[in-house]
């Protein structure tokens, strides 16, 4: 896939070991060179599984390039658990008394090769990714010219953040969480409860997205005299101006709902409530933990109030049986809960890509390159605060 997308650079789909840097260059200076070694054998995400001696030890490639062919800036980007590289235990768990050992060594020899080397962990969303990723950055020079840490564009008194919002793919389906053949697990519903209860329920301002006339495909029931009415699946929804007034509800039954979304998060073992859609997606990782959920609501009249009203079968009856929300000082009440997990596109947006990037493969595989993939916002705003040479001949062209 990053062939498909870099189709002038030269890959190697090798052990990095085995690549010559003589070769592989050459026989050219080097600006810059980029390095993101493994960093699931440091990351606490890893939790007390053991550690293997060999992955960690892949960024002792930095100083074997460093050495042969001499970088001008050498950048490392990994989790911020990377500083505490030290030895290993024999059952693999790091050892607590020896802890960043490895990483100083290693920090070390870099100077002993004449560089200076500065480290800062960076949040990508401060510098326009619509993600709150997190990582170390480590960079070195032996050009003598100073290490430059790039200045923040977005934040307060800044440009606003861009949101996990503008990621979302609001024409994908959210299929309802009641209608599914097998039951989600108790601890994705916890988390969907507690998600519906913080950001719908008890919200000032939930987060509306549109007015659709084809709420999670709903089979409709006309409480006059029993009908059952099934709308169209393949009917695209129109969608509506939320600022603007309600459409009309008749006796033919609502014409639209209201949709109050969040972001389900779902790690492991981890009680959350999710996160607002107006903030920075949290970190994408390399395994599917991210769901949108959709709470559809309908404009409540009490259940003694115009008989006429169609409603959903399975989901609201006589007696109200989900929660009230208050949206700009009407009452409404949720029809049906919609949760879907996020895709490829939706992911890459939120890391930081361009909307053009090229995604191939199934969609596990594009999930964990997305997730193993440095934020390119973070690392262009690192390579041009550095390589201000390249930067002006940018600006030039």
């Amino acid at each position: 896939m990053h062939r498909l997308n870099h189709p002038n650079t030269r890959h190697y789909c090798e052990n990095v070991w085995k690549v010559d840097p003589l070769e592989a260059t050459g026989g050219k200076p080097v600006g810059l060179a980029w390095f993101s070694p493994d960093c699931t054998h440091f990351s606490k995400a890893k939790g007390g599984k053991p550690k293997s001696k060999k992955i960690r030890g892949l960024a002792w490639i930095v100083y074997h390039w460093a050495k042969t062919v001499g970088p001008r800036v050498i950048c490392l980007e990994n989790v911020e658990e990377f500083a505490d590289w030290g030895p290993l235990l024999e059952d693999g768990r790091p050892c607590p008394l020896r802890k960043g050992l490895t990483f100083r060594r290693w920090w070390r020899q870099l100077e002993n090769l004449g560089y200076e080397l500065d480290a800062r962990e960076l949040v990508a969303c401060n510098y326009g990714a619509p993600t709150s990723r997190k990582r170390l950055f480590i960079i070195a020079r032996r050009d003598g010219q100073p290490i430059r840490w790039p200045d923040e564009t977005h934040g307060p008194g800044l440009l606003p953040y861009r949101t996990a919002a503008e990621c979302m793919d609001w024409s994908i389906p959210c299929p309802s969480i009641f209608d599914r053949k097998k039951s989600l697990a108790e601890a994705t519903l916890r988390r969907i409860a507690r998600g519906v209860m913080r950001y719908v329920v008890h919200a000032r301002q939930p987060f509306l997205v549109t007015v659709s006339d084809r709420p999670a495909a709903m089979t409709l029931i006309n409480t006059r005299n029993g009908e059952r009415h099934g709308r169209h699946g393949e009917q695209a929804p129109r969608v509506y101006d939320i600022q603007k007034p309600y459409a009309t509800v008749t006796a033919q039954g609502s014409q639209g709902a209201l949709v109050a979304a969040f972001l389900a998060r779902h790690y492991g073992g981890h009680e959350n409530d999710g996160s607002d859609l107006r903030i920075p997606m949290h970190t994408v990782t390399a395994k599917d933990h991210h769901s949108l959920v959709a709470a559809f609501l309908l404009k409540y009249y009490g259940t003694d109030q115009d008989p006429q009203l169609r409603e959903p079968l399975h989901t609201i009856t006589s007696k109200d049986r989900f929660g009230l929300v208050t949206v700009r000082g009407e009452p409404y009440r949720i029809a049906d809960i919609g949760m879907r997990m996020l895709q490829p596109p939706e992911l890459y947006k939120a890391q930081g890509f361009p909307p053009d990037v090229k995604l191939l493969g199934s969609k596990s595989s594009q999930v964990e390159l997305c997730g193993n993939s440095v934020s390119p916002p973070v690392a262009a705003a690192i390579v041009r605060a550095n390589m201000t040479d390249l930067a002006a001949q940018e600006r030039a062209a």
